[in-house]
């Protein structure tokens, strides 16, 4: 199939396969990884922060966060300043997990990288961000 569309979902369905591999044994799913992810570079975001970063639906976002705040990853608070908002912190659990999430994620591209030479990696790598940064012009 010559479409990159399917291609790109094909890819992101190996990737979501291979991380959820590895990551069962951390305690995260991969649909949560990008949520941990932003809040491991700065806790403390509200959901529309985590929204307007992570490009997913609102409903998405909303279901993801009430599963890791089931599953003890997040804490929700009300925001200082405002009211209406929330703020969402990791949890100890979720902060002690890192190094291993990020270990089992790296993991995870190695698997799907295999094979690749550095220089081919890297520039797949950077075709992909010049492709996401094309989608967020359509």
């Amino acid at each position: 199939m010559n479409s990159a569309t399917y291609l790109a979902s094909q890819l992101a369905k190996s990737f979501s396969r291979s991380l959820q591999e590895r990551s069962a044994s951390v305690g995260f799913l991969p649909g949560q990884f990008p949520v941990l992810v932003e809040l491991w570079n700065g806790d403390g975001l509200t959901q529309k922060d985590l929204l307007d970063r992570l490009d997913v639906e609102q409903a998405t976002l909303a279901n993801t966060l009430s599963r890791m705040e089931r599953d003890g990853l997040i804490e929700r608070k009300t925001h200082p300043q405002d009211k209406r908002k929330q703020v969402i912190r990791l949890t100890d659990k979720a902060n002690s997990m890192r190094d291993a999430a990020i270990t089992a994620a790296t993991a995870a591209d190695d698997a799907l990288f295999a094979g690749f030479r550095t220089f081919e990696r890297e520039l797949m790598l950077e075709y992909i961000r010049r492709i996401i940064g094309n989608a967020g012009k359509v």
